[in-house]
């Protein structure tokens, strides 16, 4: 009881802060943590199941604790954040990747929260992500949430021992863990003002930080969407700026709790919806999403208060091999209490009949021209291109399906050369134990169905470089990866025609 009195005193003080729209952001702590031949980073980029040789790509690597006192929050159904617990201790880490050379820094930061999933940190969108980063000359600062500190205290107890999410009410609900999940959102609000900050052994010391967005597949967790629809408006610096100057969000289903022992929002819940955030926020909705995007489905706006965009893409799909690139190693996975499967296949359950890691990249092309797209709205106020939403079958029943085409593509949605130039047909599930009903599955036409459809491989390249360089106009691709694509149809990859 000592600490009662003190508690609502500094409560009472953070609520006052809340009322008036804007909370004080204080700087977390900052210490350095240095790589060695013993000691190093988990999930090293070049310890990554594909590792990536940064230096190669001029790029450097470094570790840090962040450390500071966070709030716990309570969060209405009808909005109002209130604080449930004020000033209670936590320990983290970030892992950043920036340019070696500070001339060649972009100015922008791409703040990932990691995943949690496999109780250890896995940076999913710097595998789809990361070639386009790095063209850009993008910083990447990955953030470690609670639900990783037990496998990194596996991979190393020495190195990871300060990291703690500690409940600072232990026994307040049923059940109530040890680690307080609610803690994180002070965390990535003062990860954020610390980058953007002048601090001195500031991660990034020396590089102008102009932006900042966060990114973040968003479910099973819903992380990033709670953070942008419940933190967000409060979360400002010192010149009452926002410090997140954007948001990528990669299946957008919802919100999630917001302590551990709030109940969880439900489907109907109005929280679910992105809306005034302030700054512009682009959600990519796979067609292996859509479904369970439903309660954050909303039209699209150019206001400059409400931002926002939503592309649900027809042949896209909710798993590939790419996000898995940026797991640990099957080394480092192990040490970490979690490895699962194989290189190739890193899962405890096969799928029936077996498959491999879609290699689909449709998903790539479009997240990276989202970025793209979200770095000229916040910066230049250029507005993204529009799309449809996929056409929904029985909508109000309370069982909606998606109309498909002939090749299992989505109706509507974001028309890439992929579904208006079909050379497959595309599933975004398969059959099987596990994640592998959100396991895409692509089945490549035969050549008899390809010459049937166009022709002549001649026909079909001249499709496809027309689809893609409108898209590349219309921003819905880059110029890079639109040559990219250009580059792949070259007769030596075209298909065998069978002999006559």
């Amino acid at each position: 009881m000592r600490d009662y009195f003190p508690r609502l005193v500094l409560a009472a003080i953070a609520l006052a802060s809340l009322a008036t729209g804007q909370t004080p952001i204080p700087l977390p702590k900052v210490t350095a943590l240095p790589a060695t031949k013993d000691s190093f980073p988990f999930l090293e980029a070049d310890r990554n199941l594909r590792p990536y040789n940064l230096t190669k790509l001029g790029y450097t690597e470094q570790e840090f604790l962040i450390s500071g006192a966070a709030n716990v929050y309570d969060w209405a159904p009808d909005g109002p954040l209130s604080v449930k617990t004020p000033n209670a201790p936590y320990t983290t880490r970030i892992l950043a990747r920036y340019p070696t050379n500070p001339a060649r820094f972009s100015g922008t930061v791409i703040v990932e929260i990691l995943n949690e999933a496999r109780r250890y940190d896995w940076a999913m969108m710097w595998g789809y992500l990361s070639d386009e980063i790095v063209e850009r000359g993008d910083a990447w600062v990955g953030v470690t949430m609670p639900g990783a500190l037990s496998g990194l205290k596996s991979f190393n107890p020495q190195r990871y021992a300060p990291l703690s999410y500690a409940n600072p009410t232990p026994g307040a609900c049923p059940g109530a863990s040890d680690v307080e999940a609610g803690l994180m959102w002070d965390a990535l609000s003062q990860t954020g003002a610390l980058l953007k900050s002048n601090a001195p052994g500031k991660p990034l010391a020396g590089y102008n930080v102009q932006y900042l967005y966060m990114t973040n597949q968003n479910m099973p967790q819903a992380f990033i969407q709670t953070y942008v629809n419940a933190i967000h408006p409060h979360a400002r610096l010192a010149d009452g700026k926002f410090i997140y100057d954007g948001y990528l969000i990669k299946h957008s289903g919802g919100v999630s709790r917001i302590n551990q022992c709030a109940p969880a929002p439900a489907n109907n819940d109005p929280r679910h919806v992105t809306k005034n955030a302030g700054v512009p926020v682009i959600a990519i909705v796979a067609q292996g999403e859509v479904l369970t995007s439903l309660a954050a489905r909303r039209p699209d706006s150019d206001d400059p208060n409400d931002r926002y965009r939503l592309y649900e893409v027809p042949g896209g799909y909710h798993l590939d091999k790419f996000p898995y690139a940026a797991l640990p190693s099957m080394q480092d996975a192990k040490a970490g209490g979690n490895a699962q499967g194989t290189p190739d296949w890193p899962f405890a359950q096969r799928c029936d009949p077996e498959i491999l890691l879609a290699d689909h990249p449709l998903m790539v092309y479009l997240l990276d021209a989202a970025l793209a797209n979200l770095d000229l709205w916040a910066r230049k106020g250029i507005p993204p291109p529009r799309a449809d939403r996929i056409t929904l079958k029985d909508a109000d029943t309370g069982k909606p399906s998606l109309v498909t085409d002939k090749y299992g593509a989505g109706v509507g949605g974001v028309r890439s050369f992929y579904v208006e130039v079909p050379a497959a047909s595309y599933s975004p599930g398969s059959p099987g134990p596990g994640l592998c009903a959100t396991q895409g599955h692509t089945f490549p036409f035969d050549w008899g169905t390809l010459e049937g459809l166009y022709g002549s491989y001649k026909n079909y390249t001249v499709k496809v470089i027309a689809a893609v360089d409108r898209a590349v106009q219309e921003r819905w691709l880059t110029e890079t990866d639109g040559r990219k694509i250009k580059a792949g149809l070259t007769p030596a990859a075209r298909p065998e025609s069978p002999a006559r």
